[in-house]
């Protein structure tokens, strides 16, 4: 148990240090790619390339886990991030806007094994806990809605050209990670013993539970990124300043990790179905909060209403996830729910300045509204053909 809690604790950390690199590329990555650009409809693309690294790592991260080891993959991947971070710096130096989309594509293959952090917490937590586990880990976020955001601030006019200080801050918080998870103590492969005959993945995705999970992760996701992507931009078209875009990002970011403190709790006493359905009806309050006005508040209150949607999917459909493959189905499910998330969430980003420059903000929210529907009918349509599992609240 006393193992299990400083896993639970590294990983929350280190989930802080990966959402604050991921939260400020956000507040960034478009404003530099609208500046280095020749064609402007390709400003989000840095953002973007940052989701298509993940959708691309999170099966040969899952798979090389398999084989070395839940530390020595995260350390990987931190390396590569880092790597990616220092490409950043150097494209803006030289004014590169290729090479910005090439080094946020490697700190997107950070992020991909990062994801894997919530799954690590799982693993080595009972069955029980799960859901909790998956939720405190995810609860390090919390932090850093206030520091991405705010680096992103104090780094913007500390060197030249803007926000390569940034990208720097961005390497230190990669390295700062590495140095929390060479104390992250999880059983090497050759000691988790598997349990059960394993099933071929045609067998296992089949599983209704398994649909509803990815589904719910998938449109979860790909909804956030979708409009959080755009977010910045419209907020910077629409004669607000880029601090308002900022704190707006910032608490966006608070909203999706603050409620991880008790959605573990939640789906223990709800079950994992209704807390999606609550995320849902969450991400449509977004859409008609932000269709409602273009001034900061409904730029606020709809990316906090997102943020909390995001939880609610995001955590609900991993801990259903994790009742519908056994020990050693572990790996391939978890990295192939993965692939179908950010893949998913990669379309969404690029999507996103597409929409956004051709068609304008309103179409990015309204392209959202089918995917949100589409998640809530695939829930209730689970909650009518099958009462909730006992191991679905676990």
């Amino acid at each position: 148990m006393q193992n299990t809690i400083r896993n639970i604790l590294i990983l929350a950390t280190c989930q802080a240090f990966h959402t604050s690199v991921t939260s400020m590329g956000v507040a960034i990555g478009g404003l530099i790619g609208y500046e280095l650009a020749s064609d402007k409809s390709l400003a989000t693309l840095p953002v973007s390339m940052a989701v298509v690294g993940v959708a691309i790592s999170t099966i040969p991260s899952s798979m090389l886990m398999k084989r070395i080891g839940r530390r020595h993959g995260f350390i990987i991947g931190c390396l590569v991030g880092l790597l990616g971070a220092l490409a950043c710096a150097y494209s803006l130096m030289i004014s590169s806007f290729w090479g910005l989309a090439l080094g946020t594509l490697l700190v997107g293959l950070f992020s991909g094994a990062a994801q894997l952090y919530r799954f690590a917490a799982a693993d080595t937590a009972h069955e029980s806990m799960r859901g909790k586990a998956i939720s405190w880990v995810l609860a390090g976020g919390v932090v850093a809605g206030f520091i991405g955001p705010q680096i992103a601030k104090w780094t913007r006019d500390l060197m030249n050209p803007y926000f390569i200080a940034s990208y720097y801050a961005t390497a230190c918080l990669m390295v700062l990670s590495i140095l929390f998870l060479l104390f992250l103590r999880i059983p090497p492969p050759s000691e988790d013993h598997s349990q059960g005959e394993e099933r071929p993945l045609a067998v296992i995705i089949r599983q209704p539970d398994f649909m509803v999970a990815a589904l719910s992760a998938m449109v979860g996701y790909a909804v956030m990124v979708l409009i959080m992507t755009g977010t910045p931009l419209a907020m910077v078209a629409n004669n607000l300043h880029f601090n308002d875009a900022a704190f707006v990002i910032q608490w966006h970011v608070v909203a999706m990790y603050l409620p991880s403190f008790f959605t573990g709790n939640l789906i223990t006493r709800f079950g994992a179905r209704t807390i999606i359905l609550m995320g849902v009806l969450l991400n449509l309050g977004t859409i008609i909060t932000a269709l409602s006005g273009i001034n900061l508040f409904n730029f606020w209150l709809a990316l906090v209403l997102l943020g909390v949607g995001w939880n609610f999917m995001f955590i609900g459909g991993s801990t259903m996830l994790t009742s519908t493959y056994n020990t050693c189905e572990r790996p391939k499910t978890q990295a192939l729910n993965d692939f179908i998330v950010f893949g998913s969430v990669a379309l969404a980003s690029l999507s996103s300045g597409q929409l956004l420059h051709y068609l304008g903000w309103n179409m990015v929210l309204i392209s959202a509204l089918p995917l949100v529907l589409l998640a809530g009918i695939a829930t209730v349509w689970r909650g009518f053909k099958e009462r909730p599992l006992v191991t679905e609240k676990a």
